[in-house]
């Protein structure tokens, strides 16, 4: 199996994108304060990095049906390196204070597409 450098490196070469973002994903503990509690302190938390550009995404995930809320969030920062990303991550007041766990992995954009539409005279902008 290669080390990470060096599938990057090959994804390079191969002319595929190879935008390195970090991915969380944060679980709810059982010893931690409740998650309501601290959710005001995250979602502030969350908007201080998308504004400085280091949050590209972040959301719940359902559960594997598709049809329940299961506590799970996906996080994908920008980050310089794998360090700052953690750093970046156990900054959370959801992680700091224990109300959640998180797991970070690095992730390779290599494929894909998005769309952004906006709207001059409606004042609208959509994503998707």
């Amino acid at each position: 199996m290669p080390t990470w450098k060096e599938y990057k490196s090959h994804a390079q070469e191969r002319g595929a994108l190879a935008l390195e973002l970090y991915a969380v994903e944060s679980t709810p503990s059982e010893d931690g304060p409740p998650v309501p509690e601290v959710l005001p302190d995250h979602l502030a938390y969350q908007k201080a990095l998308e504004i400085a550009g280091n949050l590209a995404f972040a959301g719940p995930l359902s559960d594997d049906t598709g049809e329940l809320m299961q506590g799970t969030g996906l996080i994908i920062y920008r980050a310089d390196s794998l360090t700052q990303a953690r750093a970046l991550a156990e900054g959370d007041p959801m992680h700091k204070t224990g109300a959640r766990h998180f797991r970070l992995r690095r992730w390779l954009i290599n494929e894909g597409s998005l769309q952004l539409s906006v709207g001059l005279s409606t004042n609208t902008v959509k994503l998707g």
